[in-house]
């Protein structure tokens, strides 16, 4: 549990992001395509049934001892608030009402947030554009672990730790890598969220609370579900930096496996492109095989893109 880990670097390259030009490429060849894109008139009712029953779960779980809200948040809370930063990832590119009730979408997404227990959707809105427009980029894509997490984690021991920790980093890690303002939307969130977590304790005691953000964390850290923070980007196979995962867990997780769309209409896109089963398999080999880990992530050069 000691060895010290094979990559000393990125894997730095000089290429744009390949999925604009493959996009492009899918969009010109099957227009057809562009019918799949909308909102999706079923993700408010799923996301607001999670809501409530996250609300129910905080009255149920008002009395258990301590070991017992641990339990519950780990093994159901936290996949129910995990399931939901991922509906948030969904509502940030409008899915819920469309791109003409834009303010609909982010009003929503609070709410979707509330059983996170902490202040999370506006933020994750600001900065996950970065990662869409600028993959790889920089000190401009958050996603991207820091040199020092690449050179510290580099041991079986310590990326167990880094897994457990990684909601913490990816809180953090923006704040060193892409400070951005504050934006109103991120008041708005924190207000909306702080009053809610208030009426909860007033209604409920502080184990509920305790209940939706030991959930969020313990699930968002050392947990399968997680295990497609890894496995969408990090580079398995030399100079693949995205990965489509088809697995059950997708049932649970708003398809986010998918990650590549579109799939069976230009399947010759796709077919030959490397993809996880298991995002289980994907920790342990993330944990124990010395080519993986921080590191193991693309990195590029964006010009002027600090202008823009």
């Amino acid at each position: 549990m000691g060895k010290t880990g094979g990559r000393g670097d990125f894997e730095w390259v000089y290429t744009d992001q390949p999925h604009t030009s493959r996009r492009k490429e899918i969009l010109a060849k099957y227009p057809e395509i562009k019918s799949l894109m909308g909102p999706d008139p079923q993700l408010k009712w799923v996301v607001s049934g999670m809501v409530l029953t996250q609300l129910l779960a905080c009255y149920l779980v008002r009395d258990l001892s301590w070991k017992w809200i641990f339990f519950w948040a780990y093994a159901f809370g936290g996949c129910i608030n995990h399931s939901l930063t991922l509906a948030i990832h969904d509502i940030s590119h409008n899915v819920a009402f469309g791109n003409k009730l834009a303010k609909w979408n982010r009003w929503f997404a609070m709410w979707a947030n509330l059983p996170i227990g902490l202040p999370y959707s506006a933020s994750f809105k600001k900065y996950h554009i970065d990662h869409h427009r600028y993959l790889g980029g920089d000190q401009l894509d958050v996603d991207i672990p820091t040199d020092f997490e690449g050179w510290f984690f580099c041991t079986p021991a310590r990326k167990v730790l880094w897994l457990f920790l990684q909601p913490f980093f990816y809180a953090l890690r923006p704040l060193v890598v892409n400070p951005k303002p504050v934006c109103q939307l991120e008041i708005q969130n924190a207000v909306v969220q702080l009053t809610v977590d208030l009426i909860i304790y007033y209604l409920w005691g502080l184990k509920p609370i305790v209940y939706l953000i030991a959930g969020s964390i313990l699930c968002m850290g050392l947990h399968p579900i997680s295990g497609h923070f890894i496995a969408e980007h990090y580079m398995f196979l030399k100079g693949h930096e995205t990965y489509s995962y088809y697995g059950p867990l997708n049932l649970i997780t708003f398809n986010v496996g998918y990650h590549y769309g579109v799939k069976q209409i230009a399947a010759e896109y796709y077919d030959s492109l490397p993809q996880h089963t298991s995002w289980t398999r994907v920790l342990w080999d993330f944990v124990f095989d010395d080519s993986i880990g921080p590191y193991a992530r693309i990195k590029r050069e964006y010009k002027l893109s600090k202008q823009e």
